[in-house]
């Protein structure tokens, strides 16, 4: 499992599950932040992205065993968990598979069930494409992919930019504001493996394993005002359904979580 750390060594531990088409890196922003407010976060790659060995046909259920095994081995028992985008379910995995070590969870910009009646269907058209192609004709996504990281790699800067453009006003500002390069470096990380970028479509579609009833650890569900890649409803939904949550929603757009590090990290330490 590869997975990288930020903030100070002998802080209070919060781990994070990155977001989709992204790795361990997708918080190397909030280092200066976590190193401020005495946070030890700690960042795995999932299995088949960045530097992590692939596991096909996982579920989010497989997610906990591996995260408990990598912090036995650093040390480290109790943590909070934090989940970004298509990183949230697997956040609630943490805290319903091990809510013995978790001690509260963060769910910033995350989804609904898929599998649930009608979710599917809100989700943004390209990642309704991605899906079905990496569901039923992989190869082809796993081309997509290659084009992404090839320019993500030859081209850092013009790639930063056109995702800047894509993702709207709101996150492009954030992108911006951290260097279009910093954007590049992550997404490239992440296509290191083809077939895993893949098996993340394939593994968000299936069934969760749990439901967001199930969870018994205190919640906090974040959302950003100007969210083009979340269905507005969805935070609202999933905070109604997940006994001890707390709604938070703030200015800004899929990436809120930059602007919000403090914040995030100060509620998850208590």
């Amino acid at each position: 499992m590869g997975y990288s750390q930020y903030g100070t060594a002998d802080g209070y531990p919060i781990v994070n599950a990155h977001g989709g088409l992204a790795c361990r890196l997708d918080v190397v922003a909030a280092d200066a932040v976590a190193t401020e407010t005495g946070i030890r976060l700690i960042s795995p790659d999932r299995p088949g992205v960045g530097r992590s060995d692939p596991q096909p046909g996982r579920t989010i259920l497989d997610w906990p065993g591996d995260v408990a095994d990598l912090l036995d081995q650093i040390d480290v028992d109790g943590f909070a968990a934090m989940g970004w985008s298509m990183g949230g379910q697997y956040a609630a995995a943490l805290g319903y598979a091990l809510p013995h070590r978790v001690t509260r969870v963060a769910i910033i910009a995350g989804a609904l069930p898929l599998t649930e009646p009608g979710v599917f269907d809100e989700l943004p058209g390209m990642d309704r494409l991605l899906t079905r192609m990496s569901l039923r004709a992989p190869w082809v996504a796993a081309q997509w992919f290659r084009i992404m990281g090839f320019a993500s790699g030859v081209a850092p800067t013009l790639y930063g930019r056109l995702g800047a453009c894509e993702l709207g006003p709101a996150d492009g500002g954030v992108i911006r504001n951290e260097g279009f390069g910093a954007f590049a470096r992550m997404s490239h990380e992440a296509l290191r493996q083809l077939s895993g970028a893949v098996e993340e479509y394939r593994a968000w579609i299936r069934p969760w394993g749990f439901a967001p009833e199930d969870l018994s650890v205190p919640v906090d569900v974040w959302a950003g005002t100007r969210d083009e890649l979340v269905d507005a409803s969805w935070p609202h939904r999933l905070a109604s359904r997940i006994p001890n949550a707390t709604l938070n929603i703030r200015e800004g757009g899929h990436f809120m979580a930059h602007l919000y590090y403090r914040e995030i990290f100060e509620s998850l330490r208590g």
